[in-house]
């Protein structure tokens, strides 16, 4: 019997890696669609960020009580994974509590640290839950914001009651385990209680040791096969940022927010016109300028929507859609990371080629009423977690309808034109800008 559950569980171990390499390899090619954008410089400054933003969790905490239940529900994430690696090893090998041998009494204390990371996980998810379902939190809920609507909303949801379920079943099965030991059941190593699991120990009176074997088995299948469909779910879901945080927000933007990336195209166009560049070559006309469809942004500008955690921290900043405007830059996010999965799912089909089908980023997804109502104030960005940057990828849709398309609002081509002949937004000559201080004297 041992052989065959060995057998059952090297093989799900190996479905599961492979479900997960197939899905990576998607997401990986789908990001490569993007332009080349280099985020190598300064690399150690790059990699005090990542362990401050991502590892740190610094701007949850701006924040405090969520930043410091989700900073519980991500320690225990990481740390309870090493108890996972011994239940994957006792699978392997068909072992049980593999640690507990050469560990000895430090055992103990090292599975009571992981039931209070359990625990800590239990409650924040609980809490969350609540705040979700029942306070209704504001910037999660579907009826304010559309974009949350179905999946969106679910999957939060769905993610919350996972966790959940295989914090209880890990609490279940040690309080099981000690139990059978007590009763000098075969197979199960002497620990002794452990810190948490021991108070629930009432649950399981009167239980026959077949009974307790049992639900002991059952428990630790379902929290490891929990693992693995987690595995394989988060790379569908908002939570693939538990791993592309880390990258994410080490090829973040070093300069400062305010300062936008000018086409170098149009740089050189301008300096030409002032006579101040020395390069007398020939300009190179992009294909396009701006971005019309995904592989018109940068590699990085698509890592950022397969980073977004759907938080809504952006939205709920932006006083476009304070105001009531169509624009919400979680919604830009997750429209741009709709376009890449509805294109990975084309690539899949065609042999990891593009095949064209006739829509459009700009568009087919994102219209052109939320980019107009855009101010640049660069809340969106201030406000992210993971350092996610919407507003680069506003300015890129809106230079294509603007520059390549040639549609701005009347009072947008107002501007340009007083830009170009005045040097300022406003209709009258430069050499009357400091008129208003004579009023001052």
């Amino acid at each position: 019997m041992e052989i065959i559950q060995q057998i059952f569980f090297v093989v799900v171990l190996g479905i599961m890696g492979w479900l997960v390499f197939k899905r990576i390899h998607i997401i990986k090619n789908t990001i490569e669609l993007g332009k080349s954008e280099n985020r190598t410089d300064q690399p150690a400054l790059r990699f005090f960020t990542m362990l401050r933003i991502a590892f740190g969790q610094k701007k949850m905490f701006d924040r405090p009580v969520v930043g410091l239940l989700h900073f519980a529900v991500y320690a225990g994430f990481l740390l309870i994974n090493i108890e996972v690696l011994e239940i994957i090893l006792d699978g392997i090998l068909g072992q049980h509590r593999l640690f507990a041998s050469f560990l000895g009494g430090f055992y103990s204390f090292l599975i009571g640290f992981f039931e209070f990371l359990a625990i800590a996980v239990l409650v924040a998810c609980v809490i969350f839950l609540i705040r979700r379902s029942i306070l209704k939190t504001e910037r999660l809920q579907p009826s304010r914001h559309r974009e949350m609507n179905g999946w969106p909303a679910l999957d939060g949801k769905i993610i919350l009651l996972f966790e959940i379920v295989l914090m209880i079943a890990i609490l279940t099965m040690n309080v099981a385990d000690t139990v059978l030991q007590e009763m000098g059941s075969p197979h199960y190593v002497i620990t002794g209680d452990f810190a948490f699991s021991q108070f629930l120990k009432p649950l399981f009176t009167g239980w026959t040791e077949n009974s307790l074997v049992v639900y002991e088995r059952f428990a630790w299948w379902l929290h490891i096969l929990g693992i693995f469909a987690f595995a394989v779910y988060v790379t569908y879901s908002k939570h693939l940022h538990i791993a592309l945080a880390f990258p994410n927000t080490y090829f973040a933007r070093l300069t400062p927010k305010g300062v936008m990336n000018n086409m170098p195209e149009i740089t050189k166009e301008v300096k030409s016109m002032l006579g101040i560049d020395s390069d007398t070559g020939e300009s190179v006309v992009p294909e396009r300028f701006g971005a019309k469809d995904v592989a018109d942004l940068s590699w990085k500008n698509l890592m950022d929507a397969y980073s977004c955690t759907e938080c809504g921290r952006c939205t709920s900043a932006c006083p476009a859609n304070i105001t009531g405007k169509k624009l919400s830059p979680r919604k830009i996010m997750m429209d741009t990371r709709d376009r890449l999965e509805d294109i990975g799912r084309i690539m899949q089909a065609n042999d990891g080629k593009f095949v064209d089908d006739g829509k459009n980023l700009l568009g087919d997804y994102i219209i052109q009423e939320e980019l107009l109502a855009c101010t640049t104030c660069n809340a969106c960005v201030q406000e992210c977690p993971i350092l996610i940057n919407p507003l680069d990828i506003i300015l890129q849709l809106r230079r294509y309808k603007v520059m390549d398309e040639a549609q701005a609002p009347g009072s947008w081509n107002a501007m340009f034109q007083n830009l170009d002949t005045n040097q300022a937004p406003w209709k009258f000559s430069p050499g009357d800008r400091l008129n208003w201080a004579d009023e001052l004297k």
